[in-house]
């Protein structure tokens, strides 16, 4: 769904046309408010809210899926050290 030129709203227009603009966006519309002739905030209806978070969850998870994938790979390559070792090698060059 793209954003057209009605759905850019002055903030001054929003404040006195709210529940006209709840109408359209609770009928699928999205607006982005504007304050001072730049975006400020978007409308748009609360379960399309709840998609959009839903979808950034999975997003989320599906990138440490691949870095659980990165890390076993390397496992399996031996590209492995252990942790005690790395901190001790840190700290001895930090120290120094």
């Amino acid at each position: 769904m793209g954003i057209s030129s009605n759905d850019v709203v002055p903030f001054s227009q929003a404040r006195a046309n709210l529940s006209e603009l709840a109408e359209q966006v609770k009928a699928g519309a999205e607006k982005i408010i504007t304050r001072n002739g730049e975006s400020y905030v978007a409308l748009i209806d609360a379960r399309r809210l709840d998609h959009y978070h839903q979808l950034e969850r999975a997003r989320i998870h599906l990138l440490l899926i691949d870095e659980v994938e990165k890390g076993l790979s390397d496992i399996e390559a031996g590209r492995v050290t252990d942790a005690k070792v790395t901190l001790r090698k840190i700290k001895k060059r930090r120290a120094a």
